[in-house]
């Protein structure tokens, strides 16, 4: 397969991501890889690569594209735990200028890049999100749910908040299937938060699985990092492409 850095126009400048995608000619159904909070970095090439293993084209873009081109932290020290806190004073900004609408926006413009490839099968595509980028995955199929069949989120956070906007609040336009796998150590999505998404739902009849990771912290997917939980990672991939499979299958 074959990895390389693209360029997405946007309605606030241009995004860069890296597109990977299996060997052939396709098309091939895509895939939406939406990125934790520590940006586009090797461990998410590795992700991407897995998942065009078989057979989709993953488009991994750099959310955090308005603030420069990645990687725009010192990640080297990443797996350290007392690194976490001062690496996150810089991400956070990032995170905040991410509201509804610029994810909608955005979301729409990665859409549209892939909808012009010759290599993209027509139709729907699925996303896959981790930490912000499952909540902002969530935020995409609610905005654009005509032309997203299937979203994962693991380990997503602040999906359930007290704002009026809060992601969980319009999940009733829905159409898709879901697929939401939550770290059991997360207090940005706690038991209680959990149960309220259900409920929301479970009210706007979405099809969905909700599951918990017994013993998984935040950001257990990331290899690179103090978080990782290889069993649970490995689950991970299980509901992954159980989901795919079933809502997006590749040739």
């Amino acid at each position: 397969m074959q990895t390389t850095t693209v360029d997405i126009p946007t309605s606030d400048g241009t995004a860069d991501a890296s597109l990977t995608r299996p060997d052939g000619d396709g098309p091939f159904p895509a895939v939406l890889l939406f990125m934790d909070a520590f940006g586009p970095r090797p461990r998410l090439v590795e992700m991407a690569e897995r998942i065009a293993a078989r057979g989709y084209l993953v488009l991994t873009p750099n959310l955090f594209y308005r603030g420069g081109r990645a990687p725009l932290f010192d990640l080297s020290r990443l797996g350290e735990p007392d690194q976490r806190g001062a690496i996150f004073e810089k991400i956070m900004p990032l995170i905040g200028a991410l509201t509804a609408d610029v994810i909608s926006r955005d979301s729409a413009a990665y859409l549209d890049f892939l909808a012009a490839r010759d290599d993209v099968r027509p139709g729907p595509v699925a996303i896959t999100g981790y930490c912000m980028g499952g909540t902002n995955a969530l935020r995409a199929i609610e905005a654009h749910p005509d032309r997203i069949a299937a979203v994962a989120t693991f380990h997503a956070g602040r999906v359930v908040t007290d704002a009026p906007d809060s992601p969980h609040l319009g999940v009733d336009s829905i159409t898709g299937e879901l697929y939401l796998g939550h770290a059991d150590q997360d207090q940005s999505m706690t038991p209680e938060q959990i149960a309220t998404l259900e409920k929301a739902l479970d009210a706007a009849g979405v099809r969905y699985r909700s599951e918990v990771y017994e013993g998984a912290h935040h950001g257990f997917t990331m290899a690179d990092t103090a978080a990782y939980d290889e069993r649970a990672t490995e689950r991970h991939w299980v509901a992954l492409f159980d989901l795919l499979d079933r809502a997006l299958p590749a040739a």
